[in-house]
């Protein structure tokens, strides 16, 4: 705390007169700072509120993309059971058609077998017929004709 000097009628006019210009000026210096803080604490706040609405675009951005990314999964894995049931219709009808393929093949070959039997047993007919006009000819009498 200040000390002023005494004079006759009270305290020296000069002292205090400039202790209240220090006073004033430390005064207006400190309001100066205080306003000077103020609008240093609004312009933070103001940033501070901007970073605030980034950081929920930010979170709204991530959530957007991980709600994509599980779709993508999930649309993916329906591809890829449609694909997987798809190829085993396929592999099921291909199975089927080769083994109808089989039986026909087996079909055919069963009815050459039958018919390689009948022509086997046409020729042996023949061939029999053949030897017993050959052993005919040997019967036949030459002494009729004359």
């Amino acid at each position: 705390m200040k000390n002023f000097n005494i004079v006759t009628n009270g305290y020296d006019k000069n002292e205090v007169n400039n202790f209240v210009n220090e006073v004033t000026t430390e005064y207006e210096s400190m309001l100066n700072k205080l306003k000077s803080k103020d609008e240093e604490i609004a312009m933070l706040k103001n940033e501070l509120n901007r970073y605030k609405d980034i950081e929920t675009t930010m979170n709204k951005a991530v959530l957007v993309a991980e709600d994509s990314s599980n779709q993508i999964r999930k649309i993916a894995k329906e591809e890829a059971n449609l694909i997987i049931a798809n190829a085993k219709k396929d592999a099921s009808q291909i199975v089927n058609d080769a083994l109808i393929k089989a039986e026909k093949t087996e079909i055919e070959v069963d009815n050459l077998r039958r018919s390689i039997k009948l022509y086997k047993a046409r020729i042996k007919e023949v061939v029999s017929e053949q030897l017993t006009m050959v052993d005919d000819v040997d019967n036949i009498n030459l002494d009729e004709r004359e």
